[in-house]
């Protein structure tokens, strides 16, 4: 069937944190919300269709996970990713985040060094720092626009600190960088000679754009894949975090058995109904609607790219490889860091993710969601060009 993306889809009252949390989390009236990783589309007919056959039931007791919600988690992945899993290899969580926490549990002591690579999603310090380990960036290099992994400084790292865990973005948040197969390879290298754990935060996985082609670090090798802890969901793929659901897959046995363990101590064992039966759909029925959904991010990645050169020269944009995301470059404008965040808030009148929380490298930096209706996006885009010249 064919989507309209360009549907305006009224949020009012559905408590959503990217409509509804907006004036409450940035402290102004009257923003226009691009910030949080949440489209604003529907998601695919199917899911609806069988989220509603299941809400008409009318109960909604303990649900456990069906044989047949892994065989459609496995077949997306190989059909996706060329990658055959094993349905035994599959655990689960109710998100990313908390795999992530128990992954640093699990396979780190307090004091452990745990290595992160900045600008990063903001989480990844707090997972790290929250749970008693210490903190090692290992930052990301600008070369041309374009970010690259620094490996002279990740094996410096490794050499000095000790670190046992390593936690890779991939595809990378909020940079958008898809990273090649030889990129992955050097840098597994590199974690399997200091004897270091990989933990993949593969969300965006699924959000790509050709000619890029997103390669599970797990799938590299037999090394890989016993030193990896792959972390994947259905959430950003179609827009339906909110029903809380990963598929963190570990391919090594012990690894797996210590990992479910840690899930089980803080009882996250139960799935929600909801997630199960969204999860399963997409993964079956999903692909046309992601399809068609990649093409109009894109379109509108591509409308806001040339926007900027043309309208706003100032702030320059790589175009993202993956996800739905735009790492702008402010630093052109000439602002401090307190000036650009006024200017953005409080004449543009526009909600985007300030760069500094995903590390000091972020700094001049903000994080903007394309995956919005085109007539949001130029609003938005709008209003910033407004205010910078005003």
């Amino acid at each position: 069937m064919k989507y309209d993306f360009d549907e305006f889809v009224d949020r009012t009252g559905t408590h959503g944190m990217k409509w509804e949390r907006t004036e409450a989390l940035f402290g102004e009236k009257d923003l226009l919300p691009l910030w949080v990783a949440d489209m604003d589309f529907r998601g695919p007919a199917p899911v609806i269709e069988a989220l509603a056959r299941r809400a008409e039931l009318g109960l909604y007791g303990y649900t456990h996970r069906p044989d047949s919600l892994l065989e459609a988690f496995g077949a997306w992945m190989e059909k996706r990713h060329q990658w055959k899993i094993e349905s035994d290899w599959i655990c689960w969580s109710p998100g990313v985040i908390p795999a992530l926490t128990a992954a640093i549990q699990t396979f780190t002591e307090p004091g452990d060094r745990v290595i992160i690579q900045p600008p990063v999603y903001p989480p990844f310090f707090k997972v790290v720092t929250e749970n008693g380990r210490e903190l090692v960036t290992n930052p990301l290099m600008q070369r041309d626009g374009r970010y690259e992994i620094d490996f002279e400084d990740l094996e410096a790292k490794f050499r000095t600190t000790g670190a046992k865990l390593l936690i890779l973005c991939s595809p990378h948040n909020p940079v958008g960088r898809v990273w090649t197969r030889d990129e992955l390879e050097r840098l597994e290298a590199i974690c399997a000679a200091y004897g270091a754990l990989i933990v993949s935060d593969e969300i965006h996985a699924d959000l790509v754009y050709a000619p890029h082609r997103h390669i599970p670090l797990a799938a590299l090798s037999e090394r890989a894949a016993s030193r990896t802890i792959l972390c994947h969901s259905p959430s950003k793929t179609f827009n339906m975090a909110g029903l809380q659901a990963a598929y963190i897959v570990i391919p090594d046995k012990g690894l797996r058995t210590a990992f479910n363990k840690t899930m089980a101590k803080g009882h996250h064992t139960m799935s929600n109904t909801f997630s199960i039966v969204g999860s399963e759909s997409a993964y079956r029925e999903g692909g046309e609607w992601l399809e068609q959904c990649l093409a109009y991010i894109e379109a509108n990645i591509d409308y806001a790219i040339g926007y900027m050169e043309n309208y706003i020269p100032q702030i320059k944009v790589t175009k993202p490889e993956g996800t739905y995301l735009l790492w702008l470059d402010c630093r052109g404008l000439g602002l401090s860091t307190t000036d650009l965040k006024l200017l953005l808030l409080r004449k543009a009148k526009v909600a985007l993710n300030d760069g500094l929380s995903f590390g000091p490298e972020g700094e001049g930096f903000h994080r903007l969601n394309a995956a919005c209706r085109r007539a949001t996006l130029e609003e938005g885009l709008k209003r910033i060009r407004d205010a910078v010249y005003s």
